[in-house]
């Protein structure tokens, strides 16, 4: 079964053992929960589009390890082509579902795992690859939504994992058996955990001697014994739990989540460990999967960023102001923001490269470049899609309102628009834009354009260290002629004199 389709998935999932917490409850089952089930669907639409013959190119590739077509998010990456389908393909899922469809996370630990575990074995004669190849093969023979966990709660952020009074703020191995090892700690902010068949590990910062027991990366079954997950609030999350407020959810259908997965002492066989101890190479896991991460966002975001601009646009219409011109200007405006991050996914992409393990990364400077424009535009895009949307967006009635016998007719004349479309429709268009802006979709546009993949200051790190600066001054010593050696021997002769 390379690929599952859309009912299998969730089928699949709900055959899990999982262990769910919401509002201080052990959830029976947690994906038939109103607050819940939206997510799932986003999931679920990455297993229906590989099945779309017109989706097929995008979603789907052919696995070098097995040579049968797997969906490309459990696909490792085999030229710049692929690099570049991953980002088209994030954004069409963007499109469709206006929300976080949570896969993304698992496809980008695969590739920065595959080379890692390359660079670990050739350095110290491990078998983590080989490990990690099989472990791929299940993964793709079996079309498994993985949840890439790297980000630690990490207490006190001034000392080291092994300086923390609590050690268990960063994910650790407690114990280490001639079958495997025993973990303990947490992942903090996952996304798609509860929706994920498997949790892929990988420590969250470089690591120094000292820190042994906390490099460390490995896979387990979501359900295994030892882990359970704290789900989390979003706003307006417990609208979803309300009778006939199909208006005032903006996106029915669709949505993401995080949560927080405790691990309580969790067995992991030695065929599932990846890195054991080997603490120079934890920098370099986290860098690359940072990497590939940041591209992701170039695709992502920007598809919701469509829905946002298209619903901004209709928004205008349904007010009467398309035609203004600083209407038209916005939107412009925000087209731009959204095509700009679009152009950075595409060129981290098309700038990839081959790693020693075969797949590619992609360009590490431009990714970087492009998650720090994520950091900003986003907000742009939806200051500017509630700028035109107007205030009526934050302060409408609800849909029990709108259906009163009493009150509703007011609510139907006084919130009307433009005479040829209904005040329904309107209402809608609002509280989409809300959703993406303020509610439980902005979890998964605005303000995890932010802190997704690492925060701003993350990536000007990286900037820095990619920039290349000596590089530039060079170019700049030989237009300017700048010749360093005649100034050394004039400064040797002035000494001597």
């Amino acid at each position: 079964m390379a690929l599952m389709t859309k009912e299998q998935y969730i089928e699949s999932i709900k055959k899990l053992d999982i262990k769910v917490y919401l509002f201080g409850e052990l959830l029976e089952n947690p994906h038939d929960h109103p607050i819940i089930r939206p997510s799932l669907n986003s999931v679920a639409m990455t297993y229906e589009l590989a099945h779309d013959p017109e989706c097929e190119d995008l979603m789907t590739a052919t696995s070098h390890l097995t040579g049968e077509k797997v969906n490309r998010f459990c696909h490792l990456h085999q030229n710049p082509e692929d690099l570049v389908k991953k980002v088209k393909m994030q954004r069409l899922l963007g499109q469709k579902t206006a929300a976080c469809f949570q896969r993304c996370v698992g496809m980008d630990a695969f590739n920065a795992v595959y080379s890692t575990t390359y660079e670990i074995d050739k350095a110290y004669g491990k078998n983590y690859h080989e490990n990690f190849k099989k472990y791929m093969e299940y993964v793709q023979k079996n079309d498994l939504t993985v949840d890439g966990a790297m980000t630690d709660p990490k207490g006190n952020r001034g000392l080291s994992p092994s300086k923390q009074e609590d050690p268990d703020l960063f994910l650790r191995v407690v114990e280490r058996r001639p079958d495997g090892i025993v973990v303990r700690g947490a992942k903090a902010h996952q996304t798609g955990a509860v929706n994920s068949h498997e949790h892929l590990i990988m420590p969250t910062i470089a690591m120094k001697p000292g820190d042994e027991d906390y490099a460390v990366s490995f896979a387990v079954p979501t359900d295994a014994e030892g882990i359970f997950m704290i789900y989390g609030r979003q706003s307006c999350d417990t609208r979803k739990l309300e009778e006939d407020v199909d208006i005032d959810l903006g996106n029915t259908e669709f949505g993401g989540h995080e949560a927080l997965v405790v691990f309580d002492d969790v067995f992991v066989p030695n065929e599932r460990i990846f890195l054991n101890g080997e603490v120079e190479f934890a920098g370099m896991l986290v860098e690359r999967f940072a990497g590939y991460h940041r591209q992701s966002y170039g695709g992502c975001k920007v598809g919701v960023g469509d829905v946002l601009i298209g619903a901004a646009a209709l928004a205008a219409e349904y007010n009467g102001a398309a035609k203004a011109s600083h209407v038209k200007d916005k939107l412009i405006e925000m087209t731009h923001l959204n095509e700009t991050l679009y152009c950075c996914g595409i060129a981290c992409s098309s700038e990839g490269y081959a790693t020693d393990a075969g797949n590619y990364q992609i360009d590490l400077l431009l990714a970087n470049i492009c998650k720090q424009n994520v950091t900003r535009f986003p907000y742009e895009i939806a200051r500017l899609a509630e700028d035109i949307a107007g205030g009526l967006m934050v302060t409408m009635p609800s849909q029990k309102d709108f259906k009163h016998p009493v009150i509703g007719p007011y609510c139907e004349k006084y919130f009307k628009g433009i005479d040829n479309v209904p005040t329904e429709h309107r209402m809608r268009v609002l509280r989409l834009i809300e959703n993406l802006t303020l509610g439980t979709a902005a979890v998964g546009y605005r303000t995890e354009s932010m802190h997704g993949a690492g925060s701003p200051q993350a990536q000007r790190i990286m900037i820095a260290r990619q920039g290349n600066l000596e590089f530039k001054k060079d170019l700049a010593k030989r237009i300017a002629k700048v010749d360093e050696a005649s100034i050394s021997e004039r400064q040797a002769a002035a000494t001597i004199k």
